[in-house]
């Protein structure tokens, strides 16, 4: 894969970083570098490969994964500008 400097100013209007013209050779070809080592990664065999949390080996703490409503809505609805019956209260938007 390749990348022409059209390509480049499209990325950087994307980006919006502002390109001079000078600058776009220098920039494809850091892009075209970048994109050759990533198809160099696609060809590494990583089907042994445990997927990777940390560089150190540590367990982390695990929860039963309940789903429940936090048990405080006073202190969910202390933060909110304007509360009514346990809700948010919010301005109407839809007519």
């Amino acid at each position: 894969m390749s990348v022409d400097q059209a390509t480049v100013r499209r990325v950087a209007h994307l980006a919006r970083i502002s390109v001079r013209e000078e600058e776009l050779g220098h920039l494809q070809n850091e892009l075209n570098a970048i994109l050759e080592f990533v198809e160099q990664l696609a060809d590494l065999d990583v089907s042994g490969v445990e997927p990777l949390t940390s560089v150190v080996p540590v367990e982390l703490p695990m929860r039963e994964d309940v789903v429940t409503d936090g048990h405080c809505p006073e202190k969910v609805l202390a933060n909110a500008p304007d509360a009514e019956g346990g809700f948010f209260t919010v301005p109407k938007v839809v007519e």
